[in-house]
């Protein structure tokens, strides 16, 4: 997002800074409605999934902002409950339990009951003690970031979520609804955004957490919890179809209006899906899990439109990733319009925190996105003075115009090779769009199977995605209308005749998850897709992150090149310059 901060308008507003400090911490900077930067820690400190206080997110948000610390003076952060606050007040806590998480530390003799313990602490809630203690621990964290005039306040984990939907859709009113797998002693909610305001409608409490139950079937499948849903969500396309009615765990959740209900605790669900995963195959064991969230949610979300008379559906929380349940709430919630904030998850939460506190201060609440690459733009020189460092590394062209650029990219993307693609602003929240990338034909399951096993290195049965300009769409997919989609938020089903065109970013069930740009997009991104159009027939990439597997997306030219040195990719394109490995020669 290119801001004008000499904007008199820009100048003359009191800036907000928004921070969350747990499970993929992040600063955001918001003056005057607009949302200047925001980055997650992860980025910045490279360890994936950051739990620490975002000090360097904090840093670099008001670097792009140009705002010395002691010019902040509002900072918004949510989530006071018990759990929350006590690992602010002992923050090994809260890092014990990430390297166990990320499977940094093997489990100790205790493991099993802290893990039975930490789900009980978190249906706890808020209360005048904890959040005087967060404050007390929050205000600290920002005083030694040289915020000394800071004044803190503490917000609901889940409204914050539901302003990230509300306030950053292109969408005036529409009904809200946010899931995850708790905060506050919440799983989600329910509100009517209307006349720049959120009015609550329903709470869902945090033992009826549908997040919390997909976490679990996570773990128990072996994969990190918090981190590889979306593995599971890929691996139920391999099972043999359960119908519905034989699913044993379908009638663990129901909804009762607008109501959502567990009819057992979160600590029995997880002895019964332990025993459930033994006795059969784990393909099966998650695709009866997805059944579960996309029946329930649609039947929540197709409720909730009818009681409360509204046809636009905005979207937050963790559980939103789920791209194969947000298909379903496309096709058959009964919204009209369906809007998912792209960084759906807890690292949204910043930028939610800051929205909120300007609503509540301005009673203005509109803040539409644009392009999400935000933050730690880099200049040419920063390329050239990181190049030096990397010995095994070579400029192959250097001061190539913009034109020159896209050609060349274009015409390796098309001979079948891939490259490593590093321009402009890096995206903000979990996915590349077109900032941070690894590009190649999107038609080629050799050039799957080698990015997957050689490159990524990451499970096999994990779909690419697709980047497209908006014709291409409307030919290839199935269920395109013409609606904005640049974020990767939702899956669509491909054309069975144009499947073969995109087999390497296609799952096996027939979906994809796209980007979508519009024709006259100006990014060089689609100037890409536009040159590819020319040589392949389709305006249409294979597009996945720019990192290896367990790590984050990269963000400055320093780790774009370490990264690349790592692979056997023939070429980088970053900023103005494409480098090669030596033993490639010039």
């Amino acid at each position: 997002m290119s801001v004008d901060l000499a904007n008199a308008k820009l100048k003359n507003s009191t800036p907000i800074l928004g921070i969350w400090d747990g499970h993929d911490a992040g600063a955001a900077l918001l003056v005057a409605g607009t949302i200047i930067s925001a980055v997650n820690e992860e980025r910045l400190t490279r360890r994936k999934l950051e739990v620490g206080f975002p000090t360097k997110s904090i840093e670099t948000v008001l670097r792009e902002g140009r705002i010395a610390p002691e010019q902040i003076v509002q900072v918004a952060a949510s989530t006071s409950d018990f759990s929350k606050t006590l690992t602010r007040i002992i923050p090994r806590l809260k890092e014990d339990y990430y390297l166990l998480r990320r499977r940094k530390k093997f489990p100790g003799p205790f493991t099993a009951l802290k893990k039975q313990t930490k789900y009980r602490l978190t249906e706890l809630g808020s209360n005048s003690v904890t959040r005087l203690l967060s404050k007390y621990a929050l205000t600290k964290e920002l005083r030694q970031c040289g915020l000394r005039n800071a004044k803190l306040t503490l917000l609901d984990h889940h409204t914050c979520h539901a302003a990230t939907a509300a306030f950053t859709s292109p969408y005036s009113r529409g009904l809200v609804l946010t899931l995850d797998g708790i905060g506050d002693s919440a799983s989600g909610g329910i509100w009517r955004y209307q006349n720049d305001r959120l009015e609550p409608l329903e709470r869902f409490s945090g033992s009826d957490s549908l997040g919390i139950f997909f976490e679990h079937v996570t773990n128990i499948l072996n994969y990190r919890e918090l981190e590889d849903e979306g593995k599971v969500m890929a691996l139920a396309n391999y099972s043999l179809p359960v119908s519905d009615e034989e699913n044993p765990c379908l009638d663990w959740f129901i909804v009762e209006g607008t109501k959502l209900r567990a009819k057992i605790s979160t600590h029995e669900m997880y002895r019964r899906l332990a025993r459930m995963n033994w006795s059969m195959p784990r393909e099966q064991f998650a695709y009866i899990a997805q059944r579960v969230l996309e029946i329930r949610i649609v039947e929540l979300a197709q409720n909730a439109l009818r009681a409360f008379g509204e046809t636009t559906l905005l979207y937050a929380g963790g559980v939103a990733s789920n791209v194969k349940v947000n298909l379903l709430l496309r096709e058959k919630s009964g919204a009209k319009e369906f809007y998912v904030f792209p960084h759906m998850g807890d690292g949204g939460l910043a930028v939610g925190a800051a929205l909120l506190l300007n609503q509540q201060s301005t009673g203005d609440s509109r803040s539409p996105i644009g392009s999400l690459q935000i933050s730690c733009r880099f200049s040419n020189d920063d390329v050239t003075a990181a190049l030096p460092r990397h010995a095994e590394l070579t400029a192959g062209a250097s001061g190539l115009d913009r034109q020159s650029i896209v050609d060349r990219a274009a015409n390796e993307i098309a001979s079948g090779e891939v490259i490593m693609w590093c321009q402009g602003g890096m995206e903000y929240g979990p996915r590349a769009l077109g900032g941070r990338s690894i590009l190649a034909l999107p038609g080629s399951l050799e050039i799957k199977d080698a990015l997957n096993l050689r490159m990524k290195r990451r499970v096999w049965y994990q779909p690419f995605c697709p980047s497209m300009l908006e014709n291409d769409a409307r030919n290839l997919l199935v269920d395109y209308d013409g609606r904005r989609e640049p974020y990767m938020t939702s899956a669509y089903r491909v054309k069975t005749e144009r499947r073969l065109a995109l087999q390497g970013v296609t799952s096996v069930d027939g979906t994809c998850r796209p980007q979508i740009l519009p024709e006259d997009d100006p990014s060089i991104y689609a100037d890409l897709l536009r040159e590819l159009r020319k040589r392949t027939g389709l305006g249409v990439v294979l597009n996945t992150s720019f990192n290896l597997h367990g790590e984050p997306l990269i963000c400055s030219p320093e780790d774009a090149l370490r990264t690349f040195s790592k692979t056997d990719i023939p070429s980088l394109y970053v900023g103005d310059l494409v480098v090669v490995k030596n033993k490639h020669g010039q």
